[in-house]
């Protein structure tokens, strides 16, 4: 008998009498097919923090060709070999992996309840194991990186030599089963938050009052974990790693999840972002990996582009008959400005999520999370988008110039730096012409970048919702002008943490605060204010830019059921 099993029925177990495990188990589709992860946490935690980035990032539980521990030997895909009582004395049997998948996965075999190396090609199957069957496993010793050169498939061969039968020589024979890698998925705005990050700078009075007024806010949404804080001298936590997040099949309709958080591509004068170590210093743990993907020959003046405010991802969404049930990876790029191509194509490689990348050039910063931001909604859509509108503020002000409050100010109490007072009248504003021409200017580039969105996405207008905020010019670049209230922070579905606008107190109420209030109010989500003047607004971010989240695990679909 030459029959190989592994869990092709994607029910989290390999089942021997069931033919759904054994039917076309040779070819992976979006119906059937076994999957893997790449074993790159750290279940033991034994991994050396005080190490270059290149130790740091090479040492995970795929490094080494053992298991280590019961914990990590969770995280590898199984297969069987049905067991043949009448195997001859003389049989035997190899498995082999086809290249190029060879070369990215490992193999072990269980021999009396322990898992070593099996050396696919080399190492025997003895007729005995082949009489009572044999457990193997594999692992991915990486994710997935360029599809051109891998494309994440594996062919795994059972072939049989059958020995001697009764009446001669027995016909030999072979199984295959194709496996798939498990990509790797960004998150989206409609998984909760589940822990909220910060950094936690020293002696600094502005980022105290922001991580005192961000707690707040994760404490009423009730984020499960609460937050965290790095000790870390760079205030952009949004900005130096990102989370992410793969999966296969377990028992009883679960998924065995290994996160993924990635170490930003920021590199510039022959190094990494330093911030973004803690993604294995830190982070890295039991089902948790850190990774780290980039090109050190990348243009430093572009450099922006790779800090992660500029990868958001748009919720899920159908698209010409195409469901992407985990939305598409959001980025600014241009084909003169565009972020490191090494991540990029690392992304697309996934083949689940792809990119759409919108001009975010005319920026300062050149982020996506300045202008964009989404939220859940009771709709068939299931969400609507936040968008950075300079038109709508300047109109604010203008009716509450005609309605005779002019010289009421914004910004009150507040300095810009150097130690200039920010304090300003509404009439002044109004008449500042750097404000109101490049508050004009970015006015038109959003409306290119929302167009850019409406087109790939279905998204109407009245999905969009248009959120205050005007724009100044620095360097020849645009930057917000008022803490811009889009770039916040989606905690729960009913939560939403946003800089505080500082605008004009009118009858009692910051003109800014009651619209955005109101705005999203009909989606039944509250805002909580964040004090970010001092620390992030004034230099050139916001609460999102400072702020990150891992959010939770969807448990409503898995990639391999939405046929990409």
């Amino acid at each position: 008998m030459v029959d190989l099993r592994a869990d092709v029925n994607r029910n989290g177990s390999i089942d021997l009498d069931d033919p759904t495990e054994d039917a076309n188990e040779d070819t992976w589709t979006k119906d059937h097919g076994a999957i893997f992860l790449a074993n790159i946490d750290d279940d033991e935690k034994a991994c050396p923090t005080n190490v270059s980035d290149a130790q740091l990032a090479a040492c995970h539980d795929a490094a080494d060709a053992v298991i280590n521990g019961p914990k990590d030997l969770d995280d590898l895909a199984r297969m069987k070999t049905v067991p043949w009582p009448e195997a001859p004395a003389d049989a035997k049997a190899t498995i082999a992996v086809a290249a190029p998948g060879a070369s990215n996965v490992r193999l072990f075999k269980n021999t009396g309840g322990t898992f070593s190396i099996y050396n696919p090609g080399v190492d025997t199957i003895t007729a005995a194991e082949l009489q009572q069957g044999v457990e193997l496993a594999i692992e991915g010793k990486d994710i997935l990186r360029d599809s051109a050169a891998w494309n994440g498939r594996v062919k795994v061969t059972l072939n049989v030599d059958a020995g001697t039968g009764p009446n001669g020589p027995l016909p030999d024979g072979s199984d295959t089963i194709e496996f798939r890698i498990a990509p790797v998925l960004f998150r989206h705005h409609l998984d909760p938050a589940v822990t909220v990050y910060a950094s936690k700078l020293n002696n600094s009075a502005g980022n105290a009052a922001f991580r005192a007024d961000l707690l707040a806010a994760t404490q009423a949404s009730g984020v499960p974990n609460g937050m965290v804080e790095f000790t870390v001298s760079d205030q952009w936590n949004q900005d130096y790693f990102e989370t992410a997040y793969m999966s296969m099949p377990a028992p009883g309709g679960a998924q065995k999840v290994i996160h993924v958080n990635f170490r930003s591509a920021n590199y510039t004068n022959n190094t990494l972002r330093s911030a973004g170590k803690v993604v294995y210093t830190i982070l890295r743990g039991e089902d948790v990996a850190g990774a780290t993907s980039y090109d050190p020959a990348h243009s430093n003046s572009m450099d922006t582009l790779n800090s992660f405010g500029n990868l958001e991802t748009i919720p899920p969404y159908t698209k010409n008959g195409v469901t992407y049930a985990f939305g598409k990876v959001l980025r600014g790029s241009t084909p003169s400005f565009y972020p490191d191509q090494t991540f990029l194509k690392m992304i697309t490689s996934q083949a689940v999520q792809g990119v759409l990348l919108i001009d975010t050039e005319w920026l300062l910063v050149a982020h996506v999370d300045e202008t964009t931001s989404f939220i859940k909604a009771a709709s068939p859509r299931g969400w609507v988008m936040l968008a950075a509108d300079p038109a709508l503020s300047k109109t604010m002000l203008e009716d509450q110039q005609d309605a005779g409050f002019g010289n009421v100010q914004m910004f009150v109490g507040k300095q810009w730096s150097g130690g200039v007072s920010a304090a300003i009248s509404i009439n002044n504003v109004l008449s500042d012409p750097d404000v109101m021409n490049e508050s004009a200017f970015a006015a038109v580039e959003i409306d290119g970048q929302l167009d850019t969105i409406k087109a790939e996405t279905g998204l109407t207008d009245i999905e969009i919702v248009k959120i205050p905020t005007l724009f100044q010019q620095a360097s020849g670049y645009s930057v917000a002008y008022q803490p811009g209230t889009v770039n916040g922070i989606y905690l729960s579905d009913t939560d939403f943490g946003a800089p505080d606008p500082h605008g004009p107190v009118i009858n009692g109420q910051d003109i800014f605060k009651v619209q955005m209030q109101a705005a999203l109010q009909p989606y039944g989500v509250t805002v909580h204010w964040i004090e970010d003047w001092d620390t992030y607004h004034r230099y050139d971010g916001e609460v999102h830019c400072g702020s990150n989240t891992t959010r939770a695990i969807p448990t409503n679909t898995t990639w391999w059921e939405s046929g990409l």
